[in-house]
């Protein structure tokens, strides 16, 4: 009997050339690429709510600045009223907004995770401080430790869309401040080699953890020539006021050379308003004073724009980071970061949701989408958060890498062009060829450069989806996160360094 040449052949085939790693340059998607098509907000709406944030900081002004925090912006220009309360004069907003750094690249260990925050350059990657790791597989939550924050940066280290890793997870185990912060350092920086974002308890911290980064980075020098770790600093406690304690970890963090984010998390109808837009206004004023205290201390010193505001149930004060206001808050402060051409930052990818379900699906989609699309440089908390910030998922930080894709496809947007437009196909295809694109040579000379094929997304029809025993999805990620977890991590640092860490360091992850 003649041989039948099936679809099954062309499928294998496709499923082959789909397998074999492109060129970064020919890659559909890749870090940094420029979102700002969606402008929830219009040019009026931008200028109002720029004026509104400079009346703010004129009349209402900030309390609580430590007193070094006071030297350096009376120095600067600021006034200290009666009240306590440190008021800006709008000549000195307008002259830090001239001068502030624009031109920031965040560093990872390897440069080719460097990050350029300029313009509308997206990337997408993790942050938070969940209590909780989630058992996906036992359907659970139970509290986080210092092993925990290791993988997990030993897993995002492998994925392709998550281009940075910000602390998502407190190590519970460990009960010292000192050593918490510490130890984040080092299982962070043990897993991955990507931009590292992670935060100080205490001032006195700072100066160990930069020890323990001099002697990653082979020295000082070499430290403040490539700082790979960058401080969360929640710089203010909304509404209007900063926070004494880590005012003075940021001036210790910025001394040290280490990159900020200048970090507002108000949340709205509570310590922030209730509007969308008025709590934009908030978190816009509150980041201005902490620029102009940035660039009092080290004027030009890289600092990240962190509006971060977040939605809140008002029937039930629950918060609600999933929820299509979030989706709003986040992208209204990503277009002010373009606004004031800052480096910004804002956090979406959040879900309610306690497990990797349907309802996490729809609220980490919807505003990873938007802040993409509206052109956010760093777009915080984008996969693995639950429980709203409550709980962090190995698996969902997996499947994320997923949806992230499919985001950063949306975030590159249509091309037009003679080539794209395709007449020639159509007109090759309809007067000449069999009617159809299959196996063209445009359309498989494409189909990698154009498309984005999800990991573990299951495209297959009913009928293959039974024949392959009906695989789960959460099943799926949990033996991704098996095979990586197998493997030693690629970042861990060698036997002389590590020898060296820990009889400095009371390091509690196992060599």
């Amino acid at each position: 009997m003649p041989k039948t040449h099936t679809r099954n052949g062309g499928r294998a085939a496709r499923r082959a050339a789909r397998a074999a790693p492109l060129a970064a340059h020919l890659r559909p998607i890749r870090p940094g690429m420029s979102g700002g098509t969606y402008t929830p907000l219009t040019p009026t709406d931008q200028d109002n709510i720029h004026h509104t944030a400079l009346e703010a900081l004129e009349q209402i002004g900030l309390a609580d600045a430590p007193a070094t925090g006071v030297a350096y912006l009376t120095g600067a220009g600021a006034v200290l009223g009666d009240d306590g309360r440190i008021r800006f004069p709008r000549a000195l907003v307008e002259d830090t907004l001239a001068r502030a750094n624009r031109s920031v690249t965040l560093m990872g260990r390897d440069p080719r995770h460097d990050l350029d925050l300029s313009g509308a350059r997206v990337h997408y990657g993790t942050a938070g401080a969940a209590v909780h790791l989630v058992d996906a597989d036992g359907r659970q939550y139970r509290e986080c430790g210092v092993r925990d924050l290791h993988d997990a940066a030993r897993i995002a280290d492998t994925l392709d869309n998550i281009h940075f890793l910000q602390r998502p997870m407190v190590c519970r185990d460990i009960t010292d401040t000192l050593e918490m912060d510490l130890n984040s350092i080092y299982a962070c920086a043990a897993g991955t080699t990507k931009h590292i974002g992670t935060s100080f308890s205490q001032p006195q911290s700072v100066r160990h953890g930069l020890e323990m980064l001099h002697m990653i980075a082979g020295g000082e020098n070499a430290w403040r020539a490539r700082p790979f770790i960058s401080n969360s600093n929640c710089f203010v406690v909304p509404p209007m006021k900063f926070a004494t304690e880590a005012c003075e970890v940021m001036e210790a963090c910025i001394e040290g050379g280490m990159p900020v984010l200048l970090l507002s998390a108000g949340m709205a109808g509570a310590t922030a308003p209730s509007t969308v837009a008025g709590a934009i206004v908030q978190a816009v004023a509150e980041c201005l004073a902490g620029l102009v205290y940035v660039n009092a201390i080290c004027p030009g010193h890289p600092a990240v724009f962190g509006t971060w505001p977040f939605g809140l149930d008002l029937r039930t004060g629950a918060m609600t980071g999933g929820s299509g206001e979030q989706a709003l808050l986040t992208a209204g402060c990503a277009q002010m970061h373009r606004y004031y051409d800052l480096p910004g930052g804002a956090a979406a990818g959040i879900a309610d949701a306690k497990l990797p379900d349907m309802q996490a699906g729809w609220e980490q989609m919807c505003s990873n989408v938007m802040a993409g699309l509206a052109g956010l440089n760093m777009v915080y908390e984008a996969a693995g958060m639950h429980a709203s910030l409550l709980g962090f998922c190995h698996e969902s930080l997996i499947l994320g890498n997923d949806l992230i894709g499919q985001a950063m496809r949306c975030v590159r947007g249509i091309e037009v062009t003679q080539d794209t437009l395709a007449l020639d196909q159509i007109r090759a295809v309809c007067l000449e060829g069999p009617g159809h694109y299959l196996g063209t040579q445009h359309t498989l000379g494409r189909m990698e450069q154009d498309h984005v094929y999800p990991v573990l997304g299951d495209r297959t029809s009913p009928k293959e989806w039974d024949e392959l025993g009906k695989p789960d999805l959460i099943a799926k990620a949990t033996a991704r996160k098996v095979q990586i977890l197998e493997h030693r991590a690629a970042a861990r640092f060698d036997s002389a360094l590590d020898a060296q860490l820990r009889g400095r360091f009371n390091i509690h992850l196992p060599a």
